[in-house]
């Protein structure tokens, strides 16, 4: 089991999305837990404060320091191992190479950042990780930690109905996911290619392996840069240039 401990100021935010499919269901088989905690039980004054103005001046304020801190010291108390995430733009880009490492976690606590950002000391001493889920701005980091949860939470055995699901699926080996298709067979004269109804198993995966490849070459190109290729893989490359020349 994995367990998944968010600190937010805002943490009904995540009842919702927490409550349907597969997360649910991970959850009531014991394959996740995830715990919510509202930063502000862990502040000292009457307002319970997680904010202040930044120092040197400037728009917004800034998260603070202490409450975070304590907050760590109490959800980390007598674990022996747990990785520490904070959800900010400044981060390195969630993928699912990211997600696969973080599947091996048995704790993972995750700092939703607010307001203009946090306290520099956060980063510095008390966190293990940064990470953002894309070159964007959010109202906070509450949305993102939910797309970090689920996107671990698919990978944890037993989640998933089926245990080949993640195997095929966009990113898992480099590549974007070939085309699917169900039933019927025609549509609106929308037809599901020959190949995949032929009953030929050993050439519907080597159909399914050329589209990935064309899918990424078109949309993704970036993404075959980054990996290592097979001679076969690239004579179909070369094919698939060809064609679009």
């Amino acid at each position: 089991m994995i367990t998944f401990d968010v600190l937010s100021i805002f943490p009904e935010m995540f009842s919702s999305p927490l409550n349907f499919s597969l997360l649910k269901k991970a959850q009531e088989k014991g394959l996740i837990n995830v715990c919510l905690h509202d930063i502000r039980k862990w502040t000292l004054d009457k307002h319970k404060m997680t904010d202040d103005a930044p120092y040197g001046g400037g728009c917004g304020m800034v998260m603070k320091v202490e409450p975070v801190e304590r907050a760590l010291a109490d959800i980390k108390a007598g674990v022996a191992e747990a990785q520490v995430i904070l959800m900010t733009p400044q981060g390195e880009t969630f993928n699912q190479k990211i997600a696969a490492e973080l599947a091996l976690e048995k704790k993972i606590v995750v700092i939703c950042g607010r307001y203009e950002g946090v306290d520099e000391r956060i980063r510095t001493h008390l966190v293990d990780r940064e990470i953002s889920i894309g070159d964007f701005i959010l109202t906070g980091g509450e949305l993102s930690a939910l797309v970090l949860i689920d996107a671990i939470s698919r990978l944890v055995p037993g989640v998933l109905g089926n245990t080949e699901s993640s195997c095929s699926e966009s990113f898992s080996d480099g590549l974007l996911e070939y085309p699917q298709y169900t039933r019927p067979a025609q549509y609106k004269g929308w037809t599901v290619p020959d190949i995949l109804i032929s009953g030929n198993h050993a050439e519907i995966e080597l159909w399914r392996r050329r589209e990935s490849l064309k899918r990424t070459y078109k949309r993704r190109p970036d993404l075959l840069k980054k990996l290592k290729l097979s001679a076969d893989d690239k004579k179909k490359l070369e094919q698939i240039e060809a064609e679009d020349t």
